[in-house]
């Protein structure tokens, strides 16, 4: 099966939402431009780690002055509508990837399809090997308004899950948990 790549040049829509119950939540990151419309499956993890990521580079842009003042100082352009329906995985995200393109200004994203051991990492376009089975590849290039409007709303939707216990910080769920700052006694 030969490796299938899905481009956006120009996004229309970068967000993250989820579907189903707090703790039971499954994150999506969706992306719509003209060209086309994906859904990847994410882990909440990669949500958060992928958010701390994209404001450490608009950090350091602002900071080595890499990017144009304009372009940081716009302000986030901020999408909190739903997700839009329906919702069909392309794939399960496993390796992302982010640079930033000094010549367009814009901050590229890559999320490459979770796959076997051999793919740790990520396999840029036309480095693929014809005798493995490369997995799918994501590729979307946003402005820097563009991505601290995505940061924003992924920070609220992933904070948006259970309550934190005040002892022990484990999400709380609607029945209670086995505290371990408690001993085991139900809180």
């Amino acid at each position: 099966m030969s490796r299938i790549i899905y481009r956006h040049n120009q996004v229309d829509r970068f967000v993250v939402g989820t579907v189903g119950e707090p703790g039971e939540r499954t994150f999506f990151l969706q992306v719509i431009s003209s060209a086309s419309s994906n859904c990847i499956a994410l882990e909440k993890s990669q949500v958060q780690a992928l958010v701390e990521r994209l404001q450490m580079m608009i950090r350091e842009l602002r900071r080595n002055k890499l990017a144009n003042m304009d372009q940081l100082n716009q302000p986030a352009v901020r999408d909190d509508a739903q997700l839009e329906y329906p919702i069909t995985e392309d794939f399960r995200a496993g390796v992302i990837a982010i640079a930033y393109e000094q010549g367009n200004q814009h901050i590229d994203i890559q999320v490459q399809a979770l796959a076997e051991e051999e793919f740790s990492e990520l396999v840029e376009e036309g480095e693929e090997d014809p005798d493995l089975d490369t997995p799918d590849l994501l590729m979307a290039s946003l402005t820097i308004a563009q991505v601290r409007g995505f940061c924003e709303r992924a920070l609220n939707v992933v904070s948006a899950g259970r309550v934190p216990c005040p002892f022990c910080g484990i999400p709380l769920n609607p029945e209670g948990h086995l505290c371990p700052r408690a001993n085991g006694y139900r809180r």
